[in-house]
């Protein structure tokens, strides 16, 4: 009944496969797209990114989340902020551990924070399953949360059942003005009682410490939101057994290939130039990430973030390209298959799809449900009765990873900036900017002057 997976193109490394199903974009169009990204000089835009220039030209800014992954080679000194954080963590694993031995009670780290601040510790957490001390972790007596929104609803479920004496708090926000974070910050000053169990990670220092925080780490403004997995943001969910070390070294080896690997390069732009030419000439401008790694299940929403803020631009009127990204959705593969792939399979809406799976139990369900779901989405299945037929012909890009560590999710979130920094250049817009995330805090807090 299920045919062969038919692959129009593949890329291999020994971190990844990739397999380009049921996609019509041919090497004469990849030639067409070529030719664009040499007149727009792709190349040198790739050089300007990781030699720090100002390619935020919005802002006037630099992005400087490559130089945060790239420490220890190519003569690139450590940032003074990771120092600093590096310190931190280790003072604040100090009185963690101090706190349970006083109390032999669980150690509670609830992380204040949304978007980026949110998104990234949480996918470490979730990918990794490992703690800020190995100590704590190895007797199961920490427990990590977050609490995102301004709702007191969310705070009051999430620490009722919470001792104010060991729990700990991170407040994560570049710029100390996220509407969210600050009342919900006050909300938790006020539970506590105790400002020593605060420790916050900023770009903006002075609005921190206003607010009674004494214990500060500072990282560079040019770092997004959405790029901030590689600052400290992420420093105090990722530390100990060289982990936040792996992570940064397969970040780092995804930025040399993109320089230094002609084939690597091609794999992205293949990756980028489709996704222009799905929205723009077919008009497929939905795209689902299916994550089919338990491990991984928040890897969609962290993508999701990526793309939409980074290519959710006005489009660039000297552009050929009238539409810019696409609408990004998505989630856990085997519970999406329960919940809404009935319209993915079946439906009237054209959409194409991303599926991440872990090849390292090929026996497992999960990842036969990946290779199944892929050939589905790609071949169809028309030997059905009328109603039970599969549609089929879903563009589809399959990554399978050779194994989930540290290292691999470096890599593979390296990579997927790369496809989007390729398809902001060829789009001519600015991946680095927000200014409709701006915007929405501006006129709240007009509306909260007016009433």
């Amino acid at each position: 009944m299920i045919k062969g997976r038919s692959k129009n193109y593949i890329f291999q490394n020994d971190i990844l496969r990739y397999e380009s199903l049921a996609n019509e974009f041919t090497p004469e169009i990849y030639k067409e797209f070529d030719i664009k990204a040499d007149k727009l000089d792709l190349t040198s835009k790739i050089d300007d990114l990781f030699n720090g220039k100002v390619v935020n030209l919005t802002e006037n800014q630099a992005a400087l989340h490559p130089q945060y992954r790239s420490y220890g080679s190519n003569n690139i000194s450590i940032p003074k902020c990771l120092i600093d954080a590096e310190v931190k963590a280790e003072e604040f694993s100090k009185i963690l551990s101090l706190c349970y031995k006083k109390t032999n009670k669980v150690v509670n780290i609830i992380t204040l924070g949304i978007g980026g601040s949110y998104e990234g510790p949480k996918l470490l957490l979730e990918c990794l399953n490992h703690p800020i001390c190995s100590e704590l972790y190895d007797q199961q007596k920490i427990n990590f949360d977050f609490v995102t929104g301004s709702d007191p609803k969310e705070f009051d479920f999430k620490l009722r059942f919470l001792d104010p004496k060991n729990t700990f708090f991170i407040v994560s926000s570049k710029s100390f003005t996220t509407d969210e974070t600050i009342e919900t910050l006050n909300r938790a000053l006020d539970w506590s009682d105790d400002n020593e169990k605060f420790l916050a990670i900023t770009s903006n220092p002075e609005k921190a410490k206003k607010h009674g925080i004494k214990r500060v780490v500072i990282f560079d403004k040019e770092i997004g939101g959405r790029y901030s997995i590689w600052s400290p943001i992420t420093q105090f969910h990722l530390c100990g057994d060289n982990y936040r070390d792996a992570f940064e070294r397969g970040g780092h080896q995804a930025d040399i290939d993109l320089q230094e690997d002609q084939e690597y390069l091609n794999f992205l732009k293949k990756l980028s130039f489709s996704d222009i030419w799905m929205n723009n000439i077919k008009g497929i401008n939905t795209r689902a990430i299916l994550s089919y790694e338990w491990n991984l299940r928040s890897l969609p929403d962290y993508f999701q973030q990526l793309e939409m803020e980074s290519l959710g631009k006005l489009a660039n009127p000297n552009s050929e390209f009238n539409k810019t990204g696409q609408i990004i959705f998505g989630g856990f593969g085997p519970r999406a298959q329960h919940s809404y792939f009935q319209l993915l399979h079946q439906g009237t809406q054209d959409i194409c799809a991303d599926i991440i799976a872990n090849k390292e139990d090929p026996k497992s369900l999960s990842y036969a449900q990946a290779l199944i779901q892929s050939t589905l989405f790609s071949n169809g299945a028309k030997d059905l009765q009328k109603q039970e037929r599969i549609n089929g012909n879903v563009p589809i890009n399959l990554f399978l990873l050779n194994k989930i560590d540290p290292y691999t999710l470096g890599y593979l979130i390296a990579t997927w900036e790369h496809r989007v920094f390729i398809t902001a250049t060829m789009l001519e817009i600015n991946p680095f900017d927000q200014f409709g995330v701006i915007a929405g805090k501006k006129f709240v807090r007009e509306f909260f002057k007016d009433s």
